[in-house]
Parts: structure tokens; C-alpha cells; sequence
């Protein structure tokens, strides 16, 4: 069935118009009518609509029933080294998929890609966009913040608010993500933290400030050293898992 997101002024006795954009696909390019059925999204909620009025650039949809949420009940963020050439857009699709709730690139000791100015806000709107298609591909509502490049040490407030912060790295000493995550089972509204290195890895003395400065736990991926988009995803997927998100 076809997603389609309601515009800025959701829905109004039962019914809502859809964005200019998705009001263009559906007419233009998916040729649907009055009468068709559709899947209308109107943050933080899902319904099962029907096309009611349906003119130029302009589609009006009246509800028919809600449909069961698809959105996380932890927030996960990850805070993603900055990596070489196009990987950030792959763990931007990726972990939207994968429900992440907010991405945020960050500037590390061993990043070798430096974003400023007009080439960071043209980056972060490049990667938002992803977010936002990704989103409609994989059933989800609520597109996640794609945040503007940070030092790692601006970060330091917001990671000392989470209720977990998992630092996977090759020398941790603090057991495995499974480990961590075993004492918030069952805890509602969890806000977990997941920092990756860049190519080369979180260097040392920035393993030992997350750990002791911001709270982290330095945890193991395994004997296998994982490239920085395979740990990204590969973590994300883990906490989603073992906090019961993929069953």
C-alpha cells in the first residue's frame, strides 16, 4: 500500500491533505483516484485513509482507522565518527531503518574528512533528506534529526542525560552490549547513546574521556574488527534487539 505524509496542518475532522510533494506523486505518478486506499502518516501516528478529493498538487485524505505504531519505545542515538566518502548516507539509511531516533556526525581524533560551514549544512541536509526517504520506504513516522557535524567534546552534556552510553572499542573492558543493556530490561522511555569511531577507530585517550568523563561503557563487538559502518549498524541493531524492539 502506498505511504503518503499529511502536510503541516495534520488532520482536521477525521480528514488531512497531503504534503505538495506526496500530493504530485500520487497523482503524477502513481495515477491514484478518489476512492483509492492508501496509508496516510501524521507524526506520531499511522491510519488506513481513502483518497476523498484529488486535484492539482492537492490530495485529501478522510481516515478510516488507525493503524498500529511503528516507532521505537527507546530512543537511540548515534553518535557517528566522520567517515570517508559516501558511508555516513549508507548509516544514515540504515540505522533510520533500524529505528534510530537522532544521528549525529561527529568530529573525532582519527576523522580525516573535516565538514565546516556551507559543506556541513549542504552534508546535513543531504543526509536528512535520506532520512526522510527512508523513512516512507520502511514503515516508519517519525523521521529521525540528522544533526550538523559536533566535536566530540561538545557533546559532553548530552551524553551525561542518557540513561546508557555504549562505546563500542577494540581494547573495552566493560563486558558486551547484551551486559549493559540487562539492568534497564523492561524500562519504559530509555534514551540510549551509541558513539563509533571513524576508519582507524576511537582513539585512546577519547575511550578513557567517554568512560570517565561522560559515563560510558567501553564495550566488545566480538574477535572481529568491524569496519565503522558495519559497528554502526551492527550496534544499533543489537540495543534495538535486546530491548525487545525486533521481535
Amino acid at each position: 500500500m502506498h505511504r503518503f505524509f499529511a502536510n503541516e496542518s495534520g488532520i482536521i475532522d477525521g480528514r488531512a491533505r497531503l504534503n505538495t510533494e506526496d500530493s504530485r506523486h500520487a497523482l503524477r505518478v502513481l495515477r491514484l483516484e478518489c476512492g483509492d486506499e492508501v496509508e496516510l502518516v501524521a507524526a506520531p501516528d499511522r491510519y488506513l485513509a481513502v483518497i476523498e478529493e484529488a486535484e492539482t498538487d492537492c490530495v485529501v485524505v478522510r481516515i478510516t482507522k488507525p493503524l498500529r505504531s511503528t516507532e521505537a519505545g527507546v530512543r537511540v542515538t548515534l553518535y557517528q565518527g566522520l567517515p570517508k566518502a559516501d558511508k555516513m548516507e549508507l548509516i544514515v539509511q540504515k540505522c533510520t531503518e533500524l529505528g534510530a531516533a537522532a544521528i549525529q556526525p561527529t568530529a573525532m581524533e582519527r576523522s580525516v574528512v573535516k565538514l565546516e560551514g556551507k559543506d556541513a549544512q549542504k552534508k546535513t541536509e543531504r543526509w536528512q533528506k535520506i532520512a526522510r526517504e527512508a523513512v516512507k520506504q520502511c514503515a516508519r513516522v517519525d523521521v529521525p534529526q540528522v544533526r550538523g557535524p559536533a566535536r566530540l567534546s561538545a557533546l559532553l552534556d548530552e551524553f551525561r542525560g542518557l540513561d546508557l552510553l555504549i562505546v563500542p572499542w577494540e581494547d573495552a573492558r566493560d563486558g558486551s552490549i547484551r551486559e549493559c543493556l540487562a539492568p534497564l530490561a523492561g524500562r519504559e522511555g530509555l534514551r540510549v547513546g551509541v558513539v563509533i569511531g571513524p576508519e582507524g577507530g576511537i582513539a585512546e585517550k577519547e575511550a578513557q574521556w567517554l568512560r570517565e568523563q561522560a559515563g560510558g561503557r567501553l564495550v566488545t563487538l566480538g574477535p572481529r574488527i568491524l569496519r565503522t559502518e558495519t559497528a554502526a549498524l551492527a550496534s544499533v541493531t543489537m540495543v534495538m534487539a535486546f530491548l525487545g524492539e525486533m521481535e
